[in-house]
């Protein structure tokens, strides 16, 4: 695992396509901006079961069905 340090406003590259942004910090909690392509599925670790497979979610969509 790769641990960085980041204030709010400063941003992580991951490779050409997506870029996470800490948006803000707030009583030991931090908010996160995520830009990335739509076709890319981005879940929280506890929506995924042990299995790896995401478990049903309103805020994702299979990209097969993407609109």
């Amino acid at each position: 695992m790769l641990v960085l340090t980041r204030n709010e406003g400063q941003a992580i590259r991951i490779g050409d396509d997506v870029k996470l942004t800490v948006v803000s910090t707030k009583g030991g909690q931090v908010r996160i901006g995520i830009e990335a392509p739509r076709d890319l599925t981005i879940l929280r670790a506890e929506l995924v079961d042990r299995d790896g497979e995401a478990q049903s979610s309103p805020y994702s969509t299979p990209p097969d069905q993407e609109t």
